[in-house]
């Protein structure tokens, strides 16, 4: 019994210890939660350089050397250095010179700095760092408190080339931020930042490769948000024939073209109050097209009017989503705007044409027109009205202050106010001359009953 029990004992520790064994080293190489890598991206000659900065506890299932109490063994650790440089950064970089691949790169140096140290404020200042003086053992701390510097070295053919970049750092922690600095010969610095893994990023784009990706988003966008399609669908509920539509698209169009354009070149208030005023009145303007359909009596000029000053306020909701994506136009700024935009009519343009049929089919053969107008159009103003009621709540977190009236917010805001003129009265010119064309029924008569 006695010798039964022993091995039982003895069987009982061994899965034990295989069990609690794996997770007895991960308790220093844990996944951090988040991290921030630092790069300096520089083309010169037949050789591009590329700076990072990382932070050393990311480089997980590395063996960094120690001395006593744990402390990292900077006179040992170069070459571990240089391999965690491989292993965990260069082999997940991938850089293009037009469209091919470059090679692996070769480690010109590494080192090991304080997580204080500024040196990366800029290219000079952390080339001449990672080139200078490194840590000694007279300095103690643990390996997992200090950041990894490496400069890496890419053959090219020309520093005047196209360059791309595919940083898949995403696996060094839960959150990955990277921040890049492109510095082209003769030209200002770019700079980039992204969260987790961005795929391809086109550096110095052509005006067609930046205008391809900025339809894209544009498309996507306006599937994507929920608010502008629930206005769209305001929109396309009393009008469902095109051209009573094509006024009422075209007002919305051209009004959030010019506030989108305007916001890109910083003509719009960048308080931290507005982005939460927009949305509150985004959903505000869900909540009146949606009333205005239950209550009838809408007119194409009345609606388009009514859409034109909607549709100021929702090209500032979509210059929101483009701040962290304008990074990606290069020199191309206006091209990539005009570029979200037509991605944003494709988008309409599509749900359009799934709508209108649908409504059709419903008001035929489900339910009569006017109490499926008043049925649809009360579900989108309930669920906009809690919109509205919690943007509103998270706007009133703020305190509003008005810039002070002096030359620069009042060239600011004329200039937003010419564009805006401007935009009305050509709309407004090219409808009154066109609208006899499109028919005057059309305007003459509202929401159809049955």
């Amino acid at each position: 019994m006695p010798r039964h029990f022993a091995a039982s004992c003895a069987i009982t520790a061994f899965l034990a210890l295989l069990f609690f064994a794996p997770a007895l080293p991960l308790a220093a190489h844990d996944i951090p939660s988040d991290a921030t890598v630092q790069m300096f991206f520089k083309p010169d000659g037949n050789r591009l350089y590329l700076l990072v900065r990382a932070p050393l506890k990311t480089m997980r299932d590395v063996e960094f050397p120690e001395r006593g109490q744990g402390y990292l063994d900077f006179d040992r650790v170069d070459p571990t250095l240089r391999e965690a440089a491989s292993l965990w950064v260069s082999d997940f970089i991938d850089v293009y010179e037009g469209n091919a691949l470059l090679p692996k790169p070769r480690v010109v140096e590494t080192r090991l700095s304080l997580e204080s140290d500024p040196s990366f404020a800029s290219y000079d200042q952390a080339l001449a760092h990672i080139n200078g003086p490194k840590l000694t053992n007279n300095t103690a701390i643990f390996w997992d408190q200090l950041m990894m510097d490496v400069l890496f070295e890419y053959p090219i053919q020309s520093d005047q080339s196209r360059f791309s970049i595919h940083p898949a750092l995403d696996r060094l922690a839960n959150r990955v931020v990277i921040a890049l600095r492109f510095l082209p010969p003769g030209g200002a610095v770019r700079a980039f930042e992204f969260l987790g893994d961005p795929g391809l990023v086109r550096l110095d784009p052509r005006w067609f490769q930046a205008a391809g990706q900025f339809v894209k988003l544009g498309f996507l966008h306006i599937l994507d948000g929920t608010d502008h399609l629930l206005f769209l669908f305001c929109l396309v509920i009393p009008f469902r024939r095109f051209r009573a539509l094509i006024p009422v698209v075209t007002a919305f169009t051209v009004a959030h073209s010019i506030t989108l354009i305007a916001s890109a070149y910083n003509l719009a208030p960048d308080a931290l109050w507005f982005p939460p005023l927009i949305e509150t009145l985004i959903a505000t303007s869900i909540v009146y097209m949606a009333l205005e359909n239950i209550v009838g009596g809408a007119t194409v000029q009345r609606r388009w009017m009514i859409t034109f000053g909607f549709g100021l306020v929702h090209g500032f909701g979509f210059s929101f989503a483009l701040r962290q994506t304008m990074q990606f136009a290069g020199s191309h700024l206006l091209a990539s705007l005009l570029s979200f935009n037509i991605g944003v009519e494709l988008g309409q343009l599509l749900v359009l044409a799934l709508m209108i049929p649908a409504l059709e089919l419903l008001f035929r053969y489900v339910v009569a027109e006017r109490m499926g107008t008043i049925i649809l159009s009360a579900i989108v103003a309930h669920t906009a009205w809690h919109w509205m009621i919690d943007r509103y709540q998270v706007l009133r977190q703020y305190q509003i202050r008005w810039p002070a009236l002096d030359a620069a917010p009042l060239a600011k805001g004329l200039r937003l106010l010419m564009l805006i003129v401007i935009a009305a009265g050509l709309v407004w010119l090219v409808f009154g001359l066109l609208w006899p064309r499109l028919g005057r029924a059309d305007e003459s008569h509202p929401v159809r009953t049955r």
